[in-house]
This record gives structure tokens, sequence and C-alpha cells, in this order.
């Protein structure tokens, strides 16, 4: 697996249904919508790209504006606790349904999250570093199984079990193809979208201050510090992973 997803969409419905109807979004109603929901950001267009592209790199987003629908793609609107997302976001929203889904396969991280009518409704967060972070409101039906164990996780390093019930990015490519309509890596339902036929804006947004980047560089190096050195692995004749010496 190795997902990432940084999703936030404004919805009048089902966002599924909206995206199998879409037409093409204007780009000056993209950037509008950009500089609303980053406020205080350089914005500069940058091209074009799709909504299969759903984790753009740093200080970049993705846009589309479409009847029924809004979503922005970019790293800075996901939260590990969704519940906390920001006023203006929760404004930018008002009246309509606001969904987050946010997925990084390094970590093995989830989170996804429904607000209706600026009520949260819904918020899930978790990986097995941290744990479950976030877990408020009723599971929808399609997580219970999940809940339920009828997806089990087999560990790969080390003889421990796995520290949750399932594997947050197998999930969250089903909470992905309910909420947004299609998957990146799990299997499609027969209703989902081809994710790459939406067209989105693609915007360099970034802090002018530049306190933004240089905060994210010194987290980087810092991780850098904390990780040490590499360690590899091989498969072991009784197929699991054994750590190889470099010695």
């Amino acid at each position: 697996m190795g997902a990432k997803t940084a999703l936030l969409a404004f919805a009048d419905g089902d966002i599924r249904s909206a995206l199998r109807a879409a037409t093409a979004s204007n780009q000056a109603e993209a950037e509008r919508l950009v500089r609303r929901v980053l406020p205080g950001y350089d914005v500069t267009p940058a091209g074009e790209s799709s909504l299969f592209e759903t984790y753009p790199p740093d200080d970049i987003a993705h846009v589309t504006v479409l009847p029924g629908v809004a979503i922005v793609c970019d790293q800075r609107l996901i939260r590990d606790r969704p519940s906390e997302l920001p006023d203006h976001l929760l404004e930018a929203g008002a009246g309509r349904r606001i969904v987050m889904h946010g997925m990084h396969s390094v970590v093995d991280w989830l989170c996804f999250a429904v607000w209706e009518d600026g009520e949260l409704v819904r918020s899930l967060s978790l990986s097995p570093d941290s744990g479950i972070m976030e877990n408020i409101g009723e599971p929808y039906e399609f997580e219970r199984p999940f809940w339920d164990g009828e997806h089990p996780v087999e560990p790969l390093f080390g003889p421990g079990p796995y520290p949750l019930p399932f594997h947050p990015l197998q999930l969250g490519e089903v909470a992905l193809s309910n909420l947004f309509g299609f998957v990146i890596e799990g299997n499609p339902a027969p209703t989902d979208i081809d994710a790459d036929s939406i067209p989105m804006h693609v915007f360099r947004v970034g802090d002018p201050s530049g306190e933004e980047q240089q905060t994210r560089e010194a987290a980087r190096e810092q991780l850098m510090r904390d990780m040490g050195p590499v360690r590899t692995y091989r498969m072991g004749p009784d197929g699991t992973l054994q750590e190889v010496s470099w010695d």
C-alpha cells in the first residue's frame, strides 16, 4: 500500500453523483476558493492535474469547483484531529456537507471526517504508532466489518500483533470509495468514478513570510535525527522479516 490523500470537499449532497456529472471547472472560481481556505498565502496558477493526484507536494494545491461539489487537495488542510478544523473552513462550507480524507502510507495513518451543516457527525483518526487519536460519532456501515474483526492484519515486523484491529490504509480505501466515489489502490466499486478523468487546477500556494517553510524543514531535520541509522531486513527461512546486520 502506497496511497496518500489530502482531500477536503464542500458538497451539496453525494460527492460521487456530483463528480459523475462533472463539467469543466472554472479556474477563477478555483483560485477564489484557494484564497478563502488558505487566507494570506501567495497564490499562483501552476497548471493542471487530475483528482487522482490526491496528495500534492508542499506548497501546492489542487482544486476543482463543480456543480454540487468543490474539492481542495492540500496537505495543510488535513488534521490529525479533524475535530480541530479551523472556523474559517467551517464557514467556507456553511450550509453544505464538508468531507475530509487524509491518508499517509509511510506511517499507516488515516483520518476521515464528515460535517453536516457545520456539525461534526463522524471523525476517525488512527495509526499503529499513535493509536486511535480521534473516534467521534457513530461509525458508518462501511466501517463495521473492520471494527468487527473481519480484516485482521498479519504483522510483518517482529512477533507481536498489529496494534490496531485492521490496517488503516485498507479502511482508508473503502472510506475513499464511499465518501468520494473512487479509490487509489483498492478495488473500485461498480459505481466508482475514474478520478483521473476529473480535471483539477494546480496552484502554487506559499507562505509569504517563509515561516511555514522554515518550520517544515526543521521538522524534517529532526525526523532524520530521530530515525537514526538505516535498518535493513530480509525474508527469513520461516517467512518472517529479519534484520540484517551491517557487520
